[in-house]
């Protein structure tokens, strides 16, 4: 990688405060040594100033370095995997600043023992290069991290949206006619519905972004109009938050930066706020979970009144839940299935609960069958193998006591057919911690109706027998496997608390 400011600094102070170790001896030493301050030389070692030549020398002087050595890039093999963790493409475009952090910041955590630490968090790298997890993985997970850290709530871009809708005196729930008719006359934009379907190599993309003198946004036009309004929202985040550096495609192809990923969580956060007003949708979500008993039919009227999709109005529960209703353990999740198997993904995630739902990445297992998303799909497939033309969205929810952490979810779930993919059905799922707060604010908790069901992760961790289980689809191999390490070890505390033989000796 080519040496830039950053990498000359680190790997500068990387060497000073390494032959500094090595010779025993203390900031207070070199520095007066070497005619400096002892912070400025503390600086210099962090990575965060590079001294003139003049300096360098004498801290080569002060170390019995050669001075090459010194503004040398190349390192000994004790920082070799420092150097080599440093310059990857992980740390360079990984958002140190989102957690309060430089990267000199993180730097001089490890470089109290370089080569050991280096070379572990190498081992880091390596693990993710063999089980391909890609630095698109990384960005993703530290976007994840910092929605956690606010709970998946940014009044900056709630009240952006708000006072977008404010100046152009626009009432929610906002048409599609009229986001585009903004876009097209406020920022030049010309929409394109017929491009995308039209190509078999596009027609995946739900929208492509061209920019120019006359900005282009190709627009899917097999979308439903909830989704095409969401595309037309996004696209005025992007403008009205001045969100240069972004995606060109839907669906992500690769991310370039973290700055990519966080605009484009930030445009599409924006979209969400636009479409679906803060305060009417908490008045709306406050009268249903007023109702004493579960109806499936109240979300589904909810959905509606939104002109939302069921992904969109869960993911927006996900952000006004915890701020509005005070319900923080909560989880939100997306499952997707191919009608003509029983093989389900989970490619979408945000996890603001206790529960340790898995992320899919490098893992062949099989998700639970008893979570009402997976039932769901189930009873959407066979419904669509009877022929069936069923399209709308379909409701289930349920008490779900998940044996792992030995809690309480109360979950609800929602199911369609995808509209790009014909052969492909979606499910989207947020589940609720069922603690006091939520027992009084969601009045329906408890509906004799509603099913009680122990649940797991996957069934190849599930502690249930297949008697107690029918939906079982795999053996619970990784359960025990771990069963069977827990008795050998057992066996052999036991074993060693034994007294010796008598003629152990012989």
């Amino acid at each position: 990688m080519p040496a830039n400011a950053d990498h000359l600094r680190f790997i500068l102070g990387l060497k000073l405060k390494h032959e500094r170790l090595e010779r025993g001896l203390s900031l207070k030493q070199v520095a007066e040594a070497a005619g400096l301050s002892i912070s400025y030389l503390s600086e210099i070692e962090k990575g965060r100033k590079y001294p003139k030549a003049d300096k360098v020398l004498d801290l080569a002087n002060a170390l019995d370095v050669p001075f090459d050595d010194l503004v040398s890039l190349r390192v000994g093999q004790k920082l070799s995997p420092l150097k080599e963790l440093f310059s990857s493409h992980l740390i360079q475009e990984f958002p140190f600043e989102m957690f309060g952090l430089e990267q000199q910041d993180f730097f001089g955590l490890i470089t109290e023992e370089p080569g050991k630490v280096g070379a572990l968090m190498q081992t880091f790298v390596e693990i993710g290069q063999m089980y391909n997890v890609s630095v698109e993985h990384f960005l993703f997970a530290a976007l994840r991290s910092y929605q956690q850290m606010h709970n998946n709530y940014f009044p900056d871009l709630e009240e952006a949206a708000a006072d977008f809708r404010k100046a152009n005196d626009w009432d929610a729930p906002i048409g599609e006619s009229r986001l585009a008719n903004h876009l097209r006359e406020v920022f030049n934009y010309l929409l394109d519905y017929e491009t995308l379907p039209a190509d078999a190599d596009l027609q995946s993309f739900r929208s492509v972004f061209r920019d120019g003198e006359q900005p282009v946004l190709y627009i899917n036009g097999e979308l439903l109009p909830e989704q095409r309004a969401f595309v037309l929202a996004r696209e005025i985040g992007f403008r009205v938050l001045d969100l240069k550096e972004r995606p060109t495609t839907s669906s992500w192809i690769r991310a370039e930066s973290f700055d990519q990923v966080l605009n484009n969580f930030k445009a599409s956060y924006f979209a969400g706020a636009l479409l679906i007003d803060r305060t009417l949708f908490r008045e709306d979500v406050a009268s249903f979970f007023d109702n004493e008993q579960w109806k499936p039919d109240a979300l589904e009227q909810l959905v509606e009144r939104h002109r939302a999709t069921p992904e969109m109005v869960f993911y927006r529960l996900t952000e006004l839940l915890p701020e509005l209703f005070n319900l923080e353990d909560i989880f939100f999740m997306r499952f997707f299935n191919e009608r003509e198997t029983d093989y389900t993904v989970m490619n979408k995630v945000l996890n603001l609960s206790e529960v340790p739902i898995p992320h899919g990445i490098g893992m062949d297992e099989h998700h639970c069958r008893r979570w009402p998303a997976l039932t769901l799909l189930k009873q959407l497939r066979l419904q669509q193998s009877n022929g069936s033309a069923h399209q709308h969205p379909s409701a289930l929810a349920q008490r779900s006591h998940f044996m792992g952490q030995d809690t309480d979810y109360f979950v609800m779930s929602m199911a369609r057919p995808l509209s790009l993919s014909p052969n492909t059905n979606s499910c989207v799922s947020i589940g609720l911690r069922m603690g006091k707060q939520f027992k009084r604010t969601v009045k329906f908790w408890n509906d004799d109706a509603l099913a009680s069901r122990r649940v797991h992760l996957t069934c190849e961790r599930c502690p249930l027998s297949p008697a107690e289980c029918r939906e079982r689809v795999v053996p619970a191999s990784i359960y025990e496997q771990r069963i069977e390490e827990q008795q050998k070890q057992e066996a052999l505390d036991r074993l060693f608390k034994q007294a010796l033989p008598a003629d152990a000796s012989t």
